[in-house]
């Protein structure tokens, strides 16, 4: 285990609310840089916060931030956003692919325009962030890219429900594959985080269950606790893993997993692609 994260600088996609907005907050405790690359710069009536409430409360962590407009489907903005970061905090040292789409759809409903949106956020994306990223993290002391994206577990119940979703989320995974392989060599390490649970989100409260679902999740905290934890393990040590949270932590020694309940009464609702050979810790979701 490395120490804290003071000083090191971290680029974030979606991290205008959410899991990547706490992944950032969580760093930002340690004193870290954080880049907030995110599309919204306006409130919305649906989804809290934007790019500059998101760095206004990284700064009150602790943290110094810098608020960039990004659509991960531009390149052009893409590789700005990546080389002002590096400029302004003097490098790079971890990534953070979190910007994603979702549509639950079955293939007759799922409009080309959404198979498109979410193949070119989720996996263009990704594989373009991280492309432009790695020519800075080559020089950094402990590079880290990460992935919030699932393990590659190839059973038709994932893929039959939603095949759009599913090729464009495990299109995530597979660059983890592949560049965990590609970048070993140079040190820099490439793995995916994967709740086992729904998480409190603004997705889930909008697009996939409402107040209900929501009160059955855990907090954006449990994902924030273990990419922290990831980040600060030696690169050349820890790459290539497709990582459940609950199960990351309790590698790490956590044994308490209450204080991420949403609702400690309601029982937690499962989220998509945990492998079932996956088994949450002993006491997990008690």
């Amino acid at each position: 285990m490395t120490g804290s994260l003071a000083g090191k600088t971290l680029f974030i996609t979606g991290a205008s609310r959410g899991i990547g907005l706490a992944i950032g907050l969580r760093a930002a405790r340690d004193g870290a840089n954080v880049a907030v690359a995110a599309k919204t710069t306006e409130p919305h009536p649906k989804l809290e916060g934007t790019i500059y409430t998101a760095a206004e409360a990284i700064e009150r962590a602790g943290g110094r931030a810098l608020p960039l407009v990004v659509d991960v489907r531009e390149e052009a903005a893409v590789a700005d956003a990546i080389a002002r970061t590096a400029e302004t905090f003097g490098g790079l040292d971890i990534v953070v692919n979190n910007a994603s789409a979702i549509s639950l759809t079955p293939t007759p409903q799922t409009e080309m325009k959404r198979f498109d949106l979410m193949h070119q956020i989720n996996t263009r994306g990704t594989y373009m962030v991280s492309k432009y990223a790695i020519p800075h993290l080559e020089k950094a002391e402990n590079p880290h890219i990460l992935m919030l994206s699932p393990p590659l577990d190839m059973a038709e119940k994932w893929f039959a429900p939603h095949l759009a979703y599913t090729m464009a989320k495990f299109g995530m995974s597979m660059c983890v594959l592949g560049l965990a392989g590609e970048l070993r060599r140079r040190g820099i390490a490439v793995n995916a985080l994967w709740p086992r649970t729904t998480i409190a989100t603004a997705a889930v409260n909008n697009l996939l269950g409402g107040d209900a679902l929501m009160k059955a999740s855990r907090t954006p905290e449990i994902m924030a606790d273990a990419a922290y934890a990831l980040f600060r393990r030696p690169a050349r040590e820890t790459t290539g893993r497709f990582l459940i949270d609950d199960s990351f932590l309790a590698e790490q020694g956590v044994t308490d997993f209450s204080k991420y309940r949403v609702t400690p009464a309601i029982p937690l609702a499962p989220d998509f692609f945990v492998p079932d050979a996956s088994h949450p810790p002993p006491g997990a979701l008690d």
